[in-house]
């Protein structure tokens, strides 16, 4: 899954693709690297970001999932939380919603996603972006987590979304500590023993930083790619990453190894 944000303060590479033009370009790269989904965001869900109203995300993405889904065989998917947003973005084109809040935000996005058969990624977060980072407090995090998924997932089932359209993500770094955020990675076997597809997010997300001393996301594509190998060894389906080019020779070199195609 290769990232575009459509955003003036995502983390990494905010600013870069708020252009239309520029994120069509940035889609057909991604594309020809070996994207096989593209995920299209127009809120920034960086730990202490602001919300964006439903007028100006609709503005950001609308216009780019319509382009694209013309213009290139792919599947898109709209990295959103709000309902009107999803509903509209699989209107014009998208076939996937990817909801960081897990259903949490807005339950109504599982009813969007039902009407058009889409399918979904839900999410694991503690609170909203502002202000998640304050919320690592569990009862016991691993368990904690896959009850919030199961949760997230009996409410889009119950809403009509069918159970393989349904995929799940742990959330890294979404009310997460580096160290709870490492003990999500060494078991994710857990989560994909839960019967749904796994989706991960570690591309240069802080807690890469904080293990290789590098407070530049741009400083943290090794690291990345690392963590990615890790957990498509441990059975994900999924990995949402900046760097498709480099993570797809990684996985190539790697299943070269292990004899597997």
């Amino acid at each position: 899954m290769g990232i575009v944000n459509m955003t003036p303060d995502s983390f990494y590479d905010g600013g870069a693709y708020n252009d239309p033009q520029k994120a069509l370009e940035r889609i057909a790269s991604l594309i020809k690297d070996g994207a096989d989904i593209i995920d299209i965001g127009g809120e920034s869900t960086r730990p202490g970001s602001l919300g964006v109203s439903t007028e100006e995300e609709l503005d950001r993405v609308i216009p780019v999932i319509e382009a694209a889904s013309v213009e290139f065989d792919t599947v898109i998917s709209v990295d959103t939380t709000k309902a009107a947003v999803a509903e509209e973005a699989l209107g014009c084109g998208a076939s996937m919603v990817n909801d960081i809040s897990g259903l949490s935000f807005e339950p109504q996005v599982a009813q969007k996603v039902s009407e058009k058969r889409a399918a979904i990624v839900l999410t694991h977060t503690s609170s909203r972006p502002l202000d998640m980072q304050e919320k690592t407090q569990y009862s016991s995090l691993i368990p904690d987590i896959t009850d919030f998924l199961l949760n997230s997932a009996q409410t889009a089932m119950a809403a009509g979304v069918p159970k393989d359209h349904i995929i799940i993500d742990p959330g890294i770094g979404f009310g997460k500590t580096t160290q709870q955020n490492l003990e999500i990675i060494r078991r994710l076997e857990e989560f994909c023993e839960l019967g749904f597809p796994v989706c991960l997010g570690t591309s240069r997300k802080s807690f890469i930083g904080e293990i290789l001393g590098s407070p530049l996301a741009e400083q943290r594509l090794i690291g990345s790619v690392c963590s990615v190998i890790i957990s498509m060894l441990k059975g994900i389906s999924i990995v949402r990453v900046h760097d498709v080019l480099e993570t797809v020779q990684a996985i190539r070199t790697v299943k070269s190894i292990y004899g597997v195609n």
